[in-house]
Protein backbone atom coordinates (compact mmCIF):
# COMPACT_ATOMS: atom_id res chain seq x y z
CA UNK A 1 0.00 0.00 0.00
CA UNK A 2 1.44 3.37 -0.99
CA UNK A 3 2.42 5.71 1.83
CA UNK A 4 0.07 8.68 2.16
CA UNK A 5 1.94 11.94 2.71
CA UNK A 6 0.86 14.01 5.68
CA UNK A 7 -0.25 17.58 4.95
CA UNK A 8 2.47 20.19 5.39
CA UNK A 9 2.45 21.95 8.75
CA UNK A 10 0.93 25.40 8.40
CA UNK A 11 2.69 27.92 10.60
CA UNK A 12 1.12 30.98 12.17
CA UNK A 13 2.25 34.16 10.42
CA UNK A 14 2.04 37.86 11.39
CA UNK A 15 -0.95 39.79 9.95
CA UNK A 16 -0.49 41.03 6.40
CA UNK A 17 -0.51 44.80 5.83
CA UNK A 18 -0.62 46.77 2.59
CA UNK A 19 2.06 49.45 3.03
CA UNK A 20 1.01 52.42 0.88
CA UNK A 21 3.85 54.77 -0.05
CA UNK A 22 2.34 57.78 -1.83
CA UNK A 23 3.17 61.49 -1.51
CA UNK A 24 -0.25 62.72 -2.70
CA UNK A 25 -2.17 63.01 0.58
CA UNK A 26 -5.65 62.93 -0.93
CA UNK A 27 -4.89 59.88 -3.03
CA UNK A 28 -3.13 58.21 -0.09
CA UNK A 29 -6.19 58.69 2.14
CA UNK A 30 -8.54 57.45 -0.59
CA UNK A 31 -6.53 54.22 -0.81
CA UNK A 32 -6.71 53.81 2.95
CA UNK A 33 -10.47 54.28 2.83
CA UNK A 34 -10.78 51.71 0.04
CA UNK A 35 -8.80 49.04 1.90
CA UNK A 36 -10.62 49.76 5.15
CA UNK A 37 -13.97 49.31 3.39
CA UNK A 38 -12.76 45.96 2.07
CA UNK A 39 -11.42 44.89 5.49
CA UNK A 40 -7.83 44.84 4.22
CA UNK A 41 -5.32 46.08 6.79
CA UNK A 42 -3.29 49.01 5.41
CA UNK A 43 -0.85 51.64 6.60
CA UNK A 44 0.16 54.80 4.72
CA UNK A 45 3.48 56.64 4.38
CA UNK A 46 4.07 59.95 2.61
CA UNK A 47 7.62 59.15 1.45
CA UNK A 48 10.46 56.66 1.64
CA UNK A 49 11.97 58.20 4.78
CA UNK A 50 8.78 57.74 6.79
CA UNK A 51 8.43 54.13 5.62
CA UNK A 52 11.97 53.15 6.56
CA UNK A 53 11.66 55.00 9.90
CA UNK A 54 8.48 53.18 10.92
CA UNK A 55 8.18 49.87 9.07
CA UNK A 56 9.78 46.74 10.49
CA UNK A 57 11.93 44.36 8.42
CA UNK A 58 9.78 41.60 9.96
CA UNK A 59 6.64 43.11 8.42
CA UNK A 60 4.33 40.91 6.39
CA UNK A 61 2.17 41.98 3.45
CA UNK A 62 3.21 44.07 0.46
CA UNK A 63 4.15 47.60 -0.64
CA UNK A 64 1.89 49.66 -2.90
CA UNK A 65 4.44 52.14 -4.19
CA UNK A 66 4.24 55.32 -6.25
CA UNK A 67 7.05 55.53 -8.79
CA UNK A 68 7.61 59.27 -8.36
CA UNK A 69 8.41 60.11 -4.75
CA UNK A 70 10.27 63.09 -3.30
CA UNK A 71 13.99 62.46 -2.64
CA UNK A 72 13.92 58.73 -3.47
CA UNK A 73 12.06 57.48 -6.53
CA UNK A 74 10.23 54.18 -6.66
CA UNK A 75 13.00 52.21 -8.34
CA UNK A 76 15.55 53.43 -5.79
CA UNK A 77 13.05 52.62 -3.04
CA UNK A 78 12.68 49.08 -4.39
CA UNK A 79 16.46 48.59 -4.35
CA UNK A 80 16.77 49.97 -0.79
CA UNK A 81 13.92 47.73 0.33
CA UNK A 82 15.91 44.67 -0.74
CA UNK A 83 19.23 46.03 0.48
CA UNK A 84 17.89 46.82 3.96
CA UNK A 85 16.50 43.32 4.49
CA UNK A 86 12.80 43.82 3.74
CA UNK A 87 11.17 41.00 1.82
CA UNK A 88 7.87 42.58 0.82
CA UNK A 89 6.44 42.14 -2.70
CA UNK A 90 6.01 45.48 -4.50
CA UNK A 91 3.12 46.74 -6.62
CA UNK A 92 4.03 49.94 -8.47
CA UNK A 93 1.61 52.69 -9.46
CA UNK A 94 2.26 55.74 -11.60
CA UNK A 95 0.48 58.60 -13.36
CA UNK A 96 3.24 58.64 -15.98
CA UNK A 97 3.36 55.64 -18.29
CA UNK A 98 7.04 54.75 -18.69
CA UNK A 99 7.87 51.47 -20.39
CA UNK A 100 11.57 51.55 -19.43
CA UNK A 101 10.75 52.13 -15.76
CA UNK A 102 8.13 49.40 -15.72
CA UNK A 103 10.56 46.93 -17.30
CA UNK A 104 13.21 47.81 -14.69
CA UNK A 105 10.69 47.38 -11.88
CA UNK A 106 9.43 44.03 -13.14
CA UNK A 107 12.96 42.71 -13.67
CA UNK A 108 13.70 43.64 -10.04
CA UNK A 109 10.78 41.49 -8.92
CA UNK A 110 7.77 43.82 -8.85
CA UNK A 111 4.43 42.01 -8.86
CA UNK A 112 2.70 44.55 -11.11
CA UNK A 113 2.98 48.06 -12.55
CA UNK A 114 -0.34 49.94 -12.50
CA UNK A 115 -1.21 53.22 -14.20
CA UNK A 116 -3.28 55.93 -12.51
CA UNK A 117 -6.15 56.45 -12.34
CA UNK A 118 -6.25 52.99 -10.77
CA UNK A 119 -9.03 50.61 -11.68
CA UNK A 120 -10.32 48.96 -8.51
CA UNK A 121 -10.43 45.41 -9.86
CA UNK A 122 -6.96 45.68 -11.36
CA UNK A 123 -5.61 47.09 -8.10
CA UNK A 124 -7.22 44.41 -5.95
CA UNK A 125 -6.04 41.63 -8.28
CA UNK A 126 -2.47 42.94 -7.98
CA UNK A 127 -2.72 43.24 -4.19
CA UNK A 128 -4.17 39.73 -3.96
CA UNK A 129 -1.26 38.36 -6.00
CA UNK A 130 1.26 40.25 -3.86
CA UNK A 131 -0.25 39.02 -0.59
CA UNK A 132 -0.37 35.45 -1.88
CA UNK A 133 3.31 35.68 -2.84
CA UNK A 134 4.15 37.17 0.56
CA UNK A 135 2.29 34.40 2.39
CA UNK A 136 4.22 31.75 0.46
CA UNK A 137 7.54 33.44 1.25
CA UNK A 138 6.62 33.94 4.91
CA UNK A 139 5.64 30.27 5.22
CA UNK A 140 8.94 29.23 3.67
CA UNK A 141 10.95 31.46 6.03
CA UNK A 142 9.01 30.31 9.09
CA UNK A 143 9.44 26.68 8.06
CA UNK A 144 13.18 27.19 7.56
CA UNK A 145 13.48 28.73 11.04
CA UNK A 146 11.54 25.80 12.52
CA UNK A 147 13.89 23.31 10.84
CA UNK A 148 16.93 25.17 12.14
CA UNK A 149 15.47 25.13 15.65
CA UNK A 150 14.98 21.36 15.41
CA UNK A 151 18.52 20.93 14.05
CA UNK A 152 19.96 22.71 17.10
CA UNK A 153 18.96 19.65 19.16
CA UNK A 154 21.11 17.34 17.01
CA UNK A 155 24.51 16.13 18.19
CA UNK A 156 27.53 16.73 15.90
CA UNK A 157 27.52 13.03 14.97
CA UNK A 158 23.80 13.07 14.15
CA UNK A 159 24.28 16.12 11.92
CA UNK A 160 27.17 14.37 10.19
CA UNK A 161 25.25 11.14 9.60
CA UNK A 162 21.98 12.79 8.58
CA UNK A 163 23.90 14.98 6.14
CA UNK A 164 25.38 11.88 4.53
CA UNK A 165 21.97 10.19 4.50
CA UNK A 166 20.48 13.25 2.80
CA UNK A 167 23.29 13.18 0.21
CA UNK A 168 22.18 9.69 -0.82
CA UNK A 169 24.59 7.35 0.99
CA UNK A 170 23.37 4.05 2.45
CA UNK A 171 24.03 3.05 6.08
CA UNK A 172 26.81 0.65 5.04
CA UNK A 173 28.52 3.38 3.01
CA UNK A 174 28.24 5.88 5.86
CA UNK A 175 29.74 3.34 8.30
CA UNK A 176 32.71 2.81 5.98
CA UNK A 177 33.08 6.57 5.39
CA UNK A 178 33.16 7.37 9.13
CA UNK A 179 34.92 4.24 10.34
CA UNK A 180 32.11 3.20 12.68
CA UNK A 181 29.75 0.24 12.84
CA UNK A 182 26.57 0.10 10.79
CA UNK A 183 24.62 -0.39 14.04
CA UNK A 184 25.92 2.96 15.35
CA UNK A 185 24.95 4.61 12.06
CA UNK A 186 21.40 3.26 12.44
CA UNK A 187 21.18 4.45 16.06
CA UNK A 188 22.36 7.99 15.25
CA UNK A 189 20.20 8.10 12.12
CA UNK A 190 17.07 7.03 14.02
CA UNK A 191 17.70 9.47 16.88
CA UNK A 192 18.39 12.33 14.50
CA UNK A 193 15.30 11.71 12.37
CA UNK A 194 13.13 11.64 15.49
CA UNK A 195 14.53 15.01 16.58
CA UNK A 196 13.93 16.43 13.09
CA UNK A 197 10.46 14.78 13.02
CA UNK A 198 11.30 13.46 9.57
CA UNK A 199 9.04 10.54 8.67
CA UNK A 200 10.83 9.62 5.44
CA UNK A 201 14.11 10.06 3.62
CA UNK A 202 12.46 12.46 1.16
CA UNK A 203 11.30 14.68 4.04
CA UNK A 204 14.78 14.62 5.60
CA UNK A 205 16.33 15.70 2.28
CA UNK A 206 13.90 18.64 2.04
CA UNK A 207 14.73 19.65 5.62
CA UNK A 208 18.47 19.62 4.97
CA UNK A 209 17.95 21.72 1.84
CA UNK A 210 16.26 24.33 4.03
CA UNK A 211 18.93 24.42 6.75
CA UNK A 212 21.94 23.88 4.50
Amino acid sequence: MAEVAEPAERLVLPPQVVHIVEDDEQFRLSLLDLFQALDIEAEAFEDAASFFARASTAASGCVLLDVRLPSVNGIEFQAKLTGDGYDLPVVFMTAHGDVATSVTAMKAGAVDFLEKPLRTKELLDAIKSALYLDESKQQERAHRMEMRTRAEALTPREIQILGLVASGLMNKQIAFELGISEIMVKLHRGSGMRKMRAKSLAELVRQFELIG
